[in-house]
């Protein structure tokens, strides 16, 4: 099913010729019957000769109603362009014109109504050269001018047939899995409740699945789905449809809504846009405007950030960064209308490039500009790429929730990423099914930023060794704090390092995977010399000063991280023998008694009461005993 709107100056007969084609009534609204003139959107439907059905969006053409006209032309496949034959070109006529070159609505056929009240068959032709002239360079300007009358039928068939030619080409609108129906209109029925009409885009609908309507993340669920009038279970992309809704109430809903599946659409007020002014703007558009903003059915304010300049010229195009007075639900490659609140003229439009920038962008910044090109004009990886170098690290459940791809599009794009090997999930115990992935907690980078990463930790490792060759590695808080990561992106990062056999990782220390602690000959001599001193007194060793005197500082460091020695104080460190020995033999006599003093420990190795109060107050540190008393007891 395929989408015409109708566009043109008002009382050129864009209703009656909706009339006439499809013997619908597009007026609804009493005032507009009082006043024979459309003033909101009006919807009609007929099938082609082809068996084609298409639905109409009739919009008005009074300059009072543009904005409710830009509230229905977003989503239609055709324009049907409506010229009074006995007015020839009009002001909103052009201004129509400029908001279908703007949407770059592809598709379009001019009818010449009111061609009955022309006589003069050389007025007709002047009026169809105007016309021709007019479109000259203009999204339309292939279009063929069917001269009709909606009273007479003059030339309906043809009109008709021109129509359901166009429409037979594949349409354009895609279907990546992602439904949104931008609401136009919010009714109740009798009986059923609520319902919201739109065009629907990117995606498919099913009765009775649960749905959000955003910005205000509303949760609902279809009632029952209808397109012109007749019940459907599901609908496809580009197609009118009215959605029956439980959950929520008239109220609650407005034009400008979007309706779509709930989790993967995050609202937002700031844009990054690629900007067109139209050539006939009066004047430049300046830094810090503020403008009305249309996109699919929504509007609200929007204040203009120029990136690249200061201003930007009609005619011209540059890059911009919006600030909207109000959230609203888009997506990357949405085309958008930008209107002077007074006085009240379409002034340009263009393309959204980043629907979630995050932050405020600075100015003139040549990493901004080149970003925003490459997001304007690359293909989905490019793209997904460009969003995981904005990070150092991204979270990856974040990254595909934010993504302007969506996080269908953009689940599918890193996994193609991550399999021709540019993109790294650090986490290996991380899914990559499809269905799984955006609930990941793992961490997700280009390959380009997982070398610099490893690069940058391999270097930290390197310059630590060095400078503390007798350590075995640098303790793991300080190797954090260097790389500047969350605790949880950090210990990924060292886990896949460890796991690709580049670092070893332990609770304590991080260190090269090749790096080695080797003492010099003198060094090994001057160990033996201590070694030999703590077996020959294991319980009243030499003290740590009296050691260091021995093998120096680091080497003593050294041979307490290799566990030849076991520190149990700031001044007094025993043999690992003599440690473990102590240890049982103080254990023993607790099981056997329940009690043991210090003076009991001093008489049981025959040593001082220093080494034995330093053994019962490390037990005491490591929770193995506690103190009650003079007396200690095991926990």
């Amino acid at each position: 099913m395929r989408v015409i709107g109708t566009a043109g100056h008002v009382d050129h007969g864009k209703s009656t010729l909706v009339r006439a084609l499809t013997g619908i009534d597009p007026d609804r609204l009493q005032e507009e019957k009082e006043r024979e003139m459309t003033i909101d959107l009006g919807f009609a439907w007929l099938t082609l000769p082809s068996g084609l059905e298409v639905s109409v969006v009739d919009v008005p053409g009074h300059e009072d109603f543009i904005k409710n006209m830009l509230a229905g032309v977003g989503g239609i496949d055709l324009a049907l362009l409506v010229i009074a034959a006995d007015e020839g070109f009009m002001p909103q006529t052009r201004e129509h014109l400029a908001i279908l070159d703007l949407l770059q609505v592809r598709d379009g056929v001019v009818a010449l109504t009111k061609s009955d009240l022309v006589d003069d068959p050389e007025w007709l032709d002047m009026v169809e050269e105007e016309v021709t002239q007019e479109l000259a360079g203009s999204v339309l300007e292939k279009a063929r001018v069917i001269p009709v009358s909606a009273r007479t039928g003059q030339g309906l068939d043809d009109l008709v047939q021109e129509l359901d030619r166009l429409l037979q080409a594949p349409s354009p609108r895609r279907d990546v899995g992602r439904p949104r129906l931008p609401i136009d209109r919010v009714f109740s029925v009798l009986g059923f409740g609520t319902v919201v009409t739109g065009t629907l885009i990117d995606g498919p609908l099913r009765s009775g699945e649960e749905v959000e309507i955003l910005p205000k993340g509303w949760r609902a669920r279809i009632r029952g789905l209808q397109t012109h009038k007749q019940k459907v279970e599901a609908a496809s992309p580009s197609i009118r449809l009215a959605v029956n809704l439980t959950g929520v109430s008239r109220d609650e809903l407005l034009r400008g809504d979007v309706l779509t599946r709930p989790g993967w659409l995050q609202p937002t007020t700031l844009l990054d846009v690629r900007l067109e002014l139209l050539p006939r703007s009066p004047q430049p558009l300046a830094h810090g405007a503020v403008l009305d903003f249309f996109v699919g059915a929504a509007q609200c304010e929007a204040r203009v950030r120029i990136l690249d300049g200061k201003r930007i010229e009609p005619g011209e195009a540059g890059w911009v960064q919006l600030a909207l007075s109000q959230p609203v639900a888009a997506v990357k490659g949405d085309r958008f209308i930008v209107r002077s609140p007074s006085p009240s003229m379409t002034l340009g439009g263009g393309a959204i490039v980043d629907p979630n920038p995050q932050r405020r962008h600075r100015r003139q910044r040549t990493e901004v500009l080149q970003r925003l090109e490459a997001l304007a004009h690359g293909s989905a990886d490019e793209v997904l790429l460009q969003e995981l170098e904005r990070e150092q690290i991204a979270e990856l459940g974040s990254l595909l929730k934010t993504s302007s791809l969506g996080a269908v599009l953009a689940s599918e794009t890193l996994l193609m990423l991550i399999g021709d090997g540019r993109a790294v999930v650090l986490d290996p115990a991380v899914s990559l099914q499809i269905e799984d992935v955006a609930k990941s907690a793992g961490y997700v980078l280009t390959a380009t930023q997982w070398d610099a990463l490893l690069r940058r930790m391999q270097s930290a490792l390197r310059d630590y060794h060095q400078r503390y060759p007798l350590r075995s590695g640098m303790p793991r808080e300080e190797l954090k704090s260097r790389m500047g990561l969350a605790p949880r992106a950090f210990a990924q990062l060292a886990a896949m390092a460890a796991a690709q056999g580049n670092v070893l990782d332990t609770e304590a220390v991080v260190s090269l995977a090749q790096h080695r602690v080797a003492f010099s000959s003198e060094q090994q001599r001057h160990i033996k010399q201590l070694l030999d001193a703590f077996a020959k007194s294991p319980y009243a060793p030499p003290s740590i000063s009296e050691s260091e005197a021995v093998v120096g500082v680091d080497v003593l460091a050294a041979l307490i991280e290799q566990g030849e020695l076991v520190r149990v104080s700031e001044t007094i460190a025993f043999s690992a023998d003599a440690y473990q020995t102590m240890c049982e033999m103080v254990l023993r006599h607790l099981r056997e008694h329940q009690r043991i003093t210090l003076a009991e420990v001093r008489d049981m190795f025959g040593t001082s009461r220093k080494y034995a109060q330093a053994l019962l107050e490390h037990l005491d540190e490591r929770r193995v005993t506690r103190r009650v008393g003079d007396e200690r007891v095991l926990r």
